[in-house]
């Protein structure tokens, strides 16, 4: 007999299935259900920007299945009527390198982030290779991708000696560790501008690195050296890293920073969109707070932490050296236009909790009782002596936090590591940044449509960062599944009582598998590592 032409074969196995299904129901035997999983009836936002539809969703094993009105049945079927389902979200910036310590990322997971990039602000795993591995093998909730960290390159390479260039020799073995970890999955490089040791790198030795990472169509991440009032010269250096270093670039938590900041959010846009222009890929991503949150030690100049704890202790031991410390911090308090240091909120310190939600000036008060901008000062150094804290810092506006939300191009980033529930009082961006964009900022101030929202959350980092067959809900993807009710979206979380997970989620699906239900993760870890195209990027003759 001859072969079937394909579209005739196509038919054929299509009608034996269909009678084989009608002759088992007519004789009762049973019949396996099509899907595994059908979202009835939802308001389906697939993260491209398209308006919304009202449709079925179907999941297969790991995979969305089928999109629209789906006649078939599942295993498991869920009436999403008065529900958005969207793509799960991807978190581009997250310090969530303890999630091997807490693999359940519940943080994370029930305000609908199903993804996380980590490496971010120059700190990575050295070894990408091992440290997937050993996710692998422990198994955790969300998806997991990462940047390799070039504050973690340059201290390997260059030993503890940082206020220099590297040596020919030490180049070249921070090139080979980028190397190795873009070969291992790595999605490009990050650095934090500053931080130790990285605040001490040229701009040269970045772009060195940046072409390492451009072989392999990797992407720069960056903590970049201004956030105030040095904010366009750091942009420039941004652009030229990006240029020379032929890459696209990701400004990560765009802000600014300090009153003597305040208002220029427009030409900051303008200053992006000129280097688009000029032919460069520029990205950025923003948390929907008006407060940023790092070490307490971050008050300090770097040139007098540089060399670690111990040559900081020596340091301010000596009279004159202290004395032109605290000159130095007085001059960057007086440059920021801040009276003093209340702004600076101690979120964790290990070594007395009970200075844990007081700002400097009421820290001040309880250590020295007295709350002078030098006893203000003397208390900062005193916490960094006793093994230093983190902090919250209330630096920004409104104003200019809602101008970068409006840019098309901005994603929506915790900046959060995994949070152990009611330790110490971080930053309420870890428990409710996602939820917090949608509740605020798009129902009801309505900076945003909806459909954009999840844009920013989904396609646009999965297509910037190059995170293939995530951030869309279309068939074939991977069946990261984000179920919500947008009237009962909330934050809850606060600045003073940080410790409470965002509510409205009624679903959260990761490859297919149900994590959270009803806003109650339910123990599962079906997250997969995310590795980049290690293939090397042809560069041409």
């Amino acid at each position: 007999m001859a072969a079937l032409p394909p579209a005739l074969k196509t038919a054929f196995f299509a009608c034996a299935a269909g009678a084989t299904a009608f002759f088992a129901l007519a004789f009762g035997q049973p019949v396996d259900p099509e899907y595994d999983v059908i979202l009835r009836g939802g308001r389906v936002v697939d993260g491209t920007g398209n308006p919304a539809i009202h449709a079925d969703v179907a999941i297969k094993g790991q995979k969305i299945a089928a999109i629209g009105r789906i006649q078939g049945k599942a295993k498991q079927e869920y009436d999403a009527s008065g529900l958005v389902i969207a793509p799960g979200f991807i978190d581009v910036h997250t310090h969530a390198e303890d999630i091997d310590d807490q693999p359940l990322g519940e943080n994370f997971l029930r305000m609908g982030v199903t993804t996380l990039m980590l490496g971010n602000c120059g700190s990575s795993a050295i070894n990408v290779g091992e440290y997937f591995a050993q996710l692998e093998g422990i198994t955790v909730s969300p998806n997991i991708a990462t940047l390799i960290g070039h504050g973690t390159v340059r201290r390997r390479a260059m030993h503890g000696s940082f206020d220099r260039p590297p040596t020919e020799e030490e180049l070249s073995q921070m090139k080979a560790l980028v190397r190795q970890g873009m070969e291992q999955g790595a999605y490009g490089i990050s650095t934090g501008l500053i931080y130790l040791p990285s605040v001490f790198a040229k701009t040269e030795e970045i772009v060195e690195l940046a072409k390492v990472v451009s072989e392999y169509d990797g992407i720069y991440a960056t903590h970049q050296r201004s956030e105030s009032t040095g904010i366009f010269t750091s942009l420039e250096e941004i652009f030229r890293i990006a240029r020379e270093g032929r890459l696209r670039a990701q400004i990560s938590h765009l802000k600014l920073s300090g009153p003597s900041s305040w208002g220029k959010a427009n030409e900051v846009i303008d200053a992006i969109e000129r280097a688009r222009a000029e032919g460069l890929d520029i990205t950025q991503d923003q948390y929907a707070y008006t407060a940023s949150s790092t070490g307490l030690s971050q008050l300090i100049p770097e040139t007098a932490r540089e060399g670690g704890h111990e040559k900081f202790l020596e340091r301010i031991g000596v009279p004159e050296t202290k004395a032109g410390i605290v000159e130095e911090m007085k001059k960057t308090l007086q440059k920021r236009q801040s009276p003093d240091y209340a702004y600076a909120v101690i979120a964790g310190y290990k070594t007395d909790p009970t200075y844990n939600g007081l700002n400097v000036v009421e820290a001040a008060a309880k250590m020295r009782g007295a709350s002078t901008i030098e006893d203000q000062i003397e208390t900062i150094l005193e916490i960094e002596k006793g093994g230093g804290a983190s902090a919250v810092f209330h630096g920004m506006n409104d104003a200019d936090l809602e101008m970068f939300m409006k840019h098309p191009n901005t994603m929506f980033a915790s900046d959060s590591g995994v949070r152990r529930f009611q330790k110490d009082v971080p930053h309420p961006r870890g428990y409710g940044n996602a939820a917090r964009i949608l509740a605020e900022y798009v129902r009801e101030k309505k900076v945003l449509r909806l459909e954009d929202a999840i844009r920013r959350m989904t396609s646009l980092p999965a297509h910037t960062f190059r995170i293939e067959g995530r951030g869309e809900l279309r068939e074939g993807a991977w069946a990261d599944v984000v179920v919500f009710a947008p009237d009962a979206i909330s934050d809850p979380s606060t600045y003073k009582d940080p410790h409470h997970y965002s509510k409205g989620f009624k679903y959260v699906f990761v490859n297919g598998t149900l994590v959270v239900e009803n806003d109650q993760h339910l123990g599962a870890r079906p997250g997969m590592v995310l590795r980049h195209d290690v293939v090397p990027v042809a560069t041409g003759g």
